[in-house]
């Protein structure tokens, strides 16, 4: 009876430790997180940057909208086009990959499935174990190539449903999403102010609300603190804008452009 009670508290104990082990968080997925997240923080950091350099050579608000929006759709534009000829080179090198890949395999089964052995001892499984695992992924050929291509050239196996073209629509649409956040001031508060200081102010509180909000999507899709993603976002981001300022004032005195 007292062997009982203490096994069933062993047991409790135990239940109870794995209950204290907080699970960590899982991070959110999505086909177009890198676009979006990359896209958008570098929209808000450079057409920021472009403001602060315009604003530092004292023009006018009118410059910087022309200036600021041109440059927002041109760089939108470079970044779509840019995304879509990535995703599809990496699509078509991993597509080309496989099936150099499958024809290793095919041709030369024997030497692939010593190599995988080798590899899995590498990374410390037993000799009988990946024996086991490579005679089992040797019975089917479409999973012996992908997993040739993860452990031993460390590329995922291509996807065929992914679309390139998908990529760069969303990295152009964010750019002029997130882009437009720091030339929003200049437009908003033309019934209430012709000041381009104060339109420059907001300029730089809607940047810094739009770069929270990106820190806040990073942090929520990678897992990661809240307060860290947003700080070092925001630094990112006066960083940037900073040294345009900065640099545009210096050369507006250097050339002598000062009103």
């Amino acid at each position: 009876m007292a062997g009982t009670e203490s096994n069933g508290g062993a047991t409790t104990s135990l239940l109870r430790a794995e209950g204290d082990r907080e699970r960590p968080r899982e991070p959110w997925k999505g086909e177009f997180v890198k676009s979006i997240v990359y896209a958008g923080l570098d929209a808000i950091v450079t057409c920021f940057s472009l403001i602060s350099s315009i604003s530092a050579s004292t023009r006018s608000s009118g410059d910087v909208l022309v200036l600021g929006f041109a440059n927002l759709v041109a760089d939108g534009i470079s970044m779509g086009f840019g995304d879509f000829v990535s995703s599809s080179t990496e699509k078509d090198v991993g597509v080309k990959e496989r099936a150099v890949t499958e024809w290793d395999i095919t041709h030369h089964a024997p030497a692939e499935q010593r190599d995988l052995l080798r590899q899995y001892q590498a990374l410390g499984m037993d000799i009988n174990d990946a024996t086991m695992v490579v005679n089992i992924f040797a019975k089917y050929k479409d999973i012996m190539v992908d997993e040739k291509m993860v452990a031993q050239k460390g590329m995922l196996p291509p996807d065929e449903a992914d679309k390139p073209w998908k990529h760069g629509l969303v990295t152009f649409v964010t750019f002029i999403v997130f882009g437009s956040a720091p030339l929003l001031s200049f437009i908003v508060l033309i019934p209430f102010t012709h000041n381009d200081t104060v339109k420059f102010v907001g300029a730089c509180v809607l940047s810094a609300l739009a770069l929270a909000l990106l820190g806040i999507a990073k942090a929520k899709i990678a897992g990661q603190n809240y307060t860290l993603s947003v700080a070092v976002t925001l630094f990112n981001g006066a960083i940037a804008a900073a040294a345009a300022y900065t640099l545009g004032s210096v050369l507006t005195k250097v050339a002598g452009l000062e009103d």
